[in-house]
């Protein structure tokens, strides 16, 4: 005979500014955040962080993370805690000079060399590093929009342009200053 267990209402509140998404149940209850690194999902509990690894195929990261979360605060195995206490102590964007990489990116030769790569590019494009130094890639990127003030995550991959090619004209959601006005800032589109 087996049992079920009900599964326990929640949702996935908005992420801070390195992507980590709350799990929250209740009104404002959060059981841990989760966030994508590399392909793998992690999440960050009252007890710590735990890597998730790759969902299965067909499964969303984000699905697989809630759900973990949830049959461990059914447990008791991790503690829930107020959604005003995760938004205070959610990093900030820094006002300063940023590091070349990202805390959990080893200083390899290969790492510092992307790092210097995407750090000229997004210059000559017109973008700021807001919080942390290069990602990777493929994980997301908290940056500012120089030219209109817009900031939010964006990934490297989407920057760096393909095959000897500029990246897209499109900057990001909401709207930026216009493509033509963009194509005159930008020396790489005038070519």
């Amino acid at each position: 005979m087996s049992t079920t267990t009900a599964t326990l209402p929640f949702r996935i509140g908005e992420p801070d500014i390195e992507c980590r998404y709350p799990v929250i149940i209740g009104k404002d209850r959060v059981i841990g955040q989760a966030m994508r690194w590399h392909r793998d999902w992690l999440v960050v509990t009252t007890e710590g962080e735990h890597n998730l690894r790759r969902p299965p195929t067909g499964t969303k990261g984000i699905d697989m993370a809630a759900t973990y979360l949830v049959e461990e605060y059914a447990a008791g195995a991790i503690a829930a805690v107020a959604l005003d206490q995760v938004r205070a102590e959610a990093p900030q964007p820094l006002h300063g000079p940023v590091p070349l990489l990202h805390p959990r990116m080893p200083a390899s030769a290969r790492n510092l060399l992307g790092a210097r790569i995407a750090f000229a590019g997004l210059t000559e494009h017109h973008w700021r590093v807001v919080l942390h130094g290069f990602p990777g890639s493929d994980n997301p990127w908290y940056l500012a929009c120089e030219l209109c003030g817009w900031s939010g995550v964006r990934y490297w991959s989407h920057h760096r342009g393909r095959n000897g090619n500029p990246p897209s004209i499109y900057r990001h959601d909401g709207g930026c200053i216009g493509e033509d006005q963009v194509r005159e800032l930008i020396a790489a589109y005038q070519q």
